[in-house]
């Protein structure tokens, strides 16, 4: 019968190279002090950085097999991939530190979501609040142009034994975006899987730290993405965004019972009317109102939610988010003051919502 003992199975190790960096197991410290021989059976751990490795299960597989084929198809093996970083919190305890978790949701594209999503986080920011703000539109992102951080790339630090993503801050406003991961010339080709976990690490694997209100630019429409994030964490409620034009009501209002059906059973916290009326610059005092008129104001009080604010069309309003600089920064002008009013509407529509309901839960799936 074969003598198995802790040299030979590092032997044959050293055939297995980690993909990641070209170095065999045994050279880049990837086998674990633990080998233990039980007759033909072997038992063993192999070492990864981070739970996520992508090369784990082929990497096991490789090391089973390379046993198999060098010493003995006999031998019983039994390999445990474990991780030097800390595992990521379960969903529902990623972000044990933030107060008020709020989406930013819309029915459709182009009406304004991602600009009411920057300003609003910029309002709550002046009010005095510890914000966060988190780009979850993977396929479209925007926020790196709206904050004039387009160069930036955020860099990772060791946190509680874990390596976390840092966000950048403009404008007293935690930021992260897949924007500034991937290039911004090139379309994102994923699959939802892809786009998944790529939100999931943006979420859990980054120090957010400590902030009132934490709050999450959604994708148009309702996709995987809206899914994995009430499956990732218990949102506060939802801000939805709308024109007054029917077509963007129509699908509001689709968004609205998504969030508000049994299976997800977020709260609504309001509606916000953007491009509620349009103002030309020469003429301050007048409204022409291009897509309709209180179509959102209606619609709030028809499904029996809050009216959370109108914003006004104005060309200040485009301009600022392309330069980079949000319009809730300035307070003395008339958008500015729409969304800081905005932002206390938040505020208030969230305090009555933690003082009448229950804490909201994760969405379980169930097979």
């Amino acid at each position: 019968m074969m003598t198995l003992y802790p040299q030979l199975i590092l032997d044959t190790l050293a055939a297995v190279r980690y993909p990641g960096s070209g170095k065999n197991l045994v050279e880049a410290g990837m086998i674990a002090d633990n080998i233990r021989i039980d007759g033909m059976r072997v038992s063993f751990s192999i070492l990864f950085d981070k739970p996520t490795d992508p090369f784990m299960k082929s990497v096991v597989k490789s090391a089973e097999a390379i046993i198999h084929a060098r010493i003995s198809k006999e031998v019983i093996v039994t390999i445990t991939p474990e991780s030097r970083q800390a595992p990521r919190p379960e969903p529902g305890r990623l972000l044990p530190q933030v107060g008020n978790i709020i989406g930013v949701s819309s029915g459709k594209g182009g009406v304004g979501k991602s600009t009411v999503a920057a300003n609003l986080a910029v309002a709550l920011a002046r009010l005095g609040y510890r914000v966060g703000l988190l780009d979850a539109d993977i396929f479209g992102p925007s926020m790196p142009k709206m904050f004039q951080a387009e160069d930036a790339r955020p860099y990772s630090e060791e946190v509680d034994g874990r390596d976390l993503i840092v966000p950048i801050e403009r404008y007293g406003v935690k930021l992260l975006s897949i924007g500034f991961f991937v290039d911004p010339d090139q379309a994102t080709l994923w699959r939802g899987g892809m786009a998944s976990n790529a939100l999931k690490q943006l979420i859990g694997d980054a120090d957010w730290g400590g902030l009132d209100y934490f709050l999450i630019d959604m994708p148009p429409g309702t996709s995987d993405i809206h899914l994995t994030l009430v499956q990732t964490v218990a949102l506060t409620g939802v801000v939805v965004v709308s024109t007054p034009q029917a077509v963007a009501l129509a699908d509001a209002r689709k968004g609205i019972n998504m969030f508000t059906n049994d299976k997800v059973n977020v709260p609504i916290l309001g509606l916000v009317e953007n491009m509620a009326w349009f103002t030309p610059a020469e003429l301050p005092g007048n409204r022409y109102y291009i897509f309709g008129r209180e179509g959102a104001k209606r619609l709030a009080e028809e499904m029996h939610v809050p009216l959370l604010g109108q914003i006004p069309l104005v060309q200040s309003i485009c301009e600022s988010g392309d330069n980079g600089t949000p319009v809730a920064l300035h307070a003395d002008s008339v958008t500015g003051q729409a969304f800081l009013q905005l932002a206390e509407h938040v505020v208030q529509q969230v305090e009555r919502r933690n003082a009448e309901l229950a804490p909201t839960e994760v969405v379980h799936t169930h097979r």
